[in-house]
């Protein structure tokens, strides 16, 4: 549920659009996205906030009415399926509502899962 400009510049511009108690919520997750994958870039994409590394998404977060959601989240991985189990969300995302506490250990371990999974793709990539 942003306001003001549709199109931020940055991720400090998208962050700046929600009401202030969303604002805290989204400097935490911004936070802990930075401290697990410190060499990812941040980006605006598809008008949300992420994070890439070696040209590939690590992860997209969003502010919504009712929820902090985060993308793409390893729904299918084994040894996040509990975890992920009690929050809504589609097949690649994760939404956590804003009136609980942001489950920081769990989009630490989510943003590290996909740095390696990154990493992984990038080695595979063929050379030019």
């Amino acid at each position: 549920m942003r306001t003001g400009n549709p199109s931020p510049a940055n991720i400090d511009e998208y962050i700046a659009g929600f009401p202030r108690d969303v604002q805290k919520m989204l400097r935490q997750v911004r936070r802990t996205i930075r401290e697990a994958a410190p060499a990812a870039e941040e980006r605006i994409s598809y008008g949300i906030a992420g994070f890439a590394l070696n040209g590939r998404v690590v992860v997209h977060f969003a502010g919504y009415k009712t929820h902090i959601a985060l993308s793409p989240a390893p729904r299918g991985v084994e040894s996040f399926k509990k975890a992920l189990s009690s929050y809504k969300g589609g097949k690649g995302t994760v939404q956590f509502p804003l009136n609980e506490p942001l489950p920081l250990g769990l989009i630490t371990r989510i943003v590290k899962f996909r740095v390696k999974e990154n990493a992984a793709k990038a080695q595979k990539k063929p050379r030019v």
